[in-house]
Formats: structure tokens, sequence, C-alpha cells
């Protein structure tokens, strides 16, 4: 069964999971992404879980899909990219504002 999965059970919004590395010292980078995807979201997250990890990981699980991952993606999202990303698998028809503007301008 999925990490999603009991969420769904239970009747909760999507669960993501940002997983870093406690040698890396990459708690403070989660906790802030963790803190601006509840902002942003809010109750439309069913949770959002910090998961301690080492070798340099730095991974983002969206409903039991890989988002985000350090190595394979080239460092950490930005801010605007990380809630577009989340957005794309929970509410893809959801206008973000300001951060999606951005994005398109570029």
């Amino acid at each position: 069964m999925s990490q999603a999965a009991p969420a769904a059970a239970a009747g909760m919004g999507p669960r993501v999971s940002i997983r870093y590395c406690t040698q890396c010292h990459w708690l403070l980078r989660a906790g802030w992404m963790a803190q601006e995807l509840l902002s942003t979201f809010g109750t439309e997250l069913g949770e959002v879980a910090l998961v301690p990890g080492t070798g340099g990981v730095f991974e983002i699980v969206c409903d039991g899909q890989i988002i985000w991952e350090r190595k394979r993606d080239g460092g950490f999202p930005d801010a605007a990219k990380l809630k577009q990303l989340v957005r794309d698998v929970i509410a893809p028809e959801r206008d973000l504002g300001h951060s999606d503007r951005k994005s398109k301008s570029e």
C-alpha cells in the first residue's frame, strides 16, 4: 500500500513528504518548504511530513509520486516551482496567482 493510501482511506487530503539529509543539515530548508506548502494549500493537503535521511538525499513526494529529487533535478526547487509541482498533482486546474505569472514570463 502506498503512503498516500492511508490518508485517502481516512478521507484526508494528499500527503506530501520531504525527505532530507541530516548530515547535510537540510532540516531548515525542508521545514521552510513544508511551511510554504501549508501556507499555500492549507486544508487541501492532508499531511506534510519531514522525513530524516542521509547520504545527500532531498526528495519531495506528493501523493506517492516523486515530484523533486535533488540529484536528478539539479539542486533544490524554489518555492514557486515547488508549489507548481504540488498543484499539478493535487489540483491541476488551480491558479497559483503570482507564482504562475512569474514562471510564464520567464
